[in-house]
Formats: C-alpha cells, structure tokens, sequence
C-alpha cells in the first residue's frame, strides 16, 4: 500500500472504524462508506473485552491479545471511553474459568460469600470496559485527524464504492446482500441502560449457549445491563417482555437496580458465522476486497487484532 492510495471501508461499526483508523494512520487515504455511522450494532454493545463463543480460536486468540494491548493503553485517556475495571464472572454450574480470563491482572477464584445467592463458583479480574458511544465518536474523531472521510449511504454492490487500490468490507450483516455466500446469520442482542444506583465494578453470568444473558457494566453515571443472544433473529425493534426480563434478572444479582431509572434501550444484531472471515479475494475486475466480518458478540474484542490482520492483507 503507497502513501495516499485510495482505499474504501465498508461499514462503521467498530471493525469498520477501527480498520479505517489503522489503514488511515499508515498513510492511505481512507473513505469509510457506511449506512449507519456509527453502527447500531455496535452502538449496542456492552461491552467488556473477553472472546465470547467464536472461532478459530488460534486467531482469535492472537486477534483478542493484540486489542488487549491497545485497550490497556486507551484506558489512560478517559476520553476514549475504555477503563481498566475490575469485576467478577460467575457461574450456577461450578464450571471452571474460561482460559482467555487466567491470564487477566487480578484473576482469583472467589470465596462463596463475594457471590449473589444461587451462584456456585466465580472468578475476579481485571478487563477493559468500554462505554461504546464515546468510544466510537473516539474512533471517528481519531480517523478524521488522520485524513479519513466519512460518508453515510447505502452501498449496493462493491462496484459502487468507486476506484479504489482495496475495498474492505467490515459490513457485518450487510455483508450479506455484498456477498451472497458469506454464511452469516444474526443473533438478537438487547440491553437496558439505566441510572447507576453506586456499581463500581461488572458482574457477568457464564450462561453457556442460553439466550438469556446476564451481565452489569457500569460505565460512570449509568449502567449497561444485559442481555440476549437470540439466535437467527434479525429484529431489532424493542421487545418490551425481555427487558422486563433483564431488569428482573440484574435486580436479582443487585438489588439496587431495582429502584434504577430506565435511560434507554439499545439492541443490535450479532453478525455471526461458523469462523471469522478475515482474508483477501479478488473480484472479477480485478479489485482487491479483504473481508472483515462474523464477530459475533466479539467484535470489539478483536476489532484491533484484525485491524492489524486488514493492513497485512492489504500491503
């Protein structure tokens, strides 16, 4: 990749900007074309850095390791919206830790009496947290001194992108109608953001394959509760009985939340697949497109590690 090149994004979420902001700053001149900017999805996140059901897991290991190391610097700056927080993941089974968690600053198991009724083992550590509103008007801040340029429409095909030396395609569920066989589907994702009662640290639930999540992530005055993973649903309108449900669900763990007032509610579809797809394909006129799609619910955790992978594939 030369210095000045043209090169096209597809999509603003945060694979979207974080590829743009990497390709950006090493000199490419960069148009981000998105639908959404920032993406819905996204903006709906969470979000707690931690691979969550998605492979292969040799790249996402390597891909989540590298992100670690960039959220770890962001959160000296307050701006960026990422802290280092501290928390506990539990569990009603007595089921052992996940190994990405081991390694974190801080990792212990706890003693029964730091855990809410009902949970059987559970492990401390330390993790960035990122408040993702703030965190993607960083990224898009951060992209524009860069040189990058934003524009918001529809793409119908990579040919309408204009000429370009590679085309990246980070469109999560759009990647759909750009690429037919991309093998994509969506998991439903729904959280309630509300006044936080005084929670300094998270609380996550390991709940395996259920749709029912539950997960407390203080971001400063409120708190992101979680959440749903309903598999092949698409929908993103409000479903009024699981919110309800999260609420119930969180309450229970903290019961201050209780008395917490609804802010708003952010739901968003995980673009998910068998493996993420990161990798480079010729187009029959001869343009480069590399694809970066199918995070599932783990986008930001390796949105720095591909990041990087989209640079390599482009030089």
């Amino acid at each position: 990749m030369s210095a000045g090149e043209r090169v096209v994004v597809v999509g603003a979420g945060v694979a979207g900007l974080t590829a743009a902001v990497v390709l950006a700053e090493a000199g490419a001149s960069v148009h981000v074309i998105a639908e959404q900017v920032p993406g819905a999805t996204s903006l709906a996140a969470g979000a707690m850095w931690g691979p969550y059901l998605v492979e292969p897991k040799g790249k996402v290991d390597e891909w989540g390791q590298r992100s670690l190391e960039i959220f770890r610097e962001l959160a000296e700056d307050p701006a960026t919206g990422v802290r280092l927080t501290s928390g506990i993941e539990a569990s009603r089974t007595a089921e052992a830790p996940p190994g990405w968690a081991t390694a974190l600053p801080g990792f212990r198991p706890c003693e029964r009496t730091e855990l809410p009724t009902g949970f059987t083992a559970g492990y401390r550590f330390t993790v960035p947290l990122i408040d993702m509103p703030t965190y993607l008007d960083y990224l898009l801040r951060r992209l524009q001194d860069a040189g990058g340029a934003v524009e918001q429409r529809r793409l119908a095909s990579f040919a309408d992108a204009g000429p370009a030396s590679a085309i990246i395609n980070c469109a999560g569920l759009g990647a759909q109608e750009l690429v037919p066989a991309s093998g994509l589907r969506p998991i439903r994702g729904q959280h309630v953001v509300v006044t936080n009662p005084g929670l300094t640290e998270f609380f996550s639930e390991d709940t395996g394959l259920s749709p029912d999540l539950l997960c407390l992530y203080p971001h400063g005055d409120t708190v992101v509760l979680g959440g749903t993973a309903i598999d092949g649903e698409g929908d993103l309108a409000l479903d009024d009985q699981a919110a309800a449900d999260i609420l119930a669900r969180c309450a229970a763990v903290e019961p201050r939340l209780a008395e917490a007032h609804v802010l708003e509610h952010r739901i968003g579809a995980r673009p998910t697949r068998a493996t993420v797809r990161v990798e480079a394909e010729r187009q029959d006129d001869g343009t480069v497109v590399v694809h970066n799609y199918g995070h599932g619910g783990a986008g930001v955790t390796l949105s720095w590690g591909c990041a990087d992978e989209v640079h390599r594939l482009v030089d």
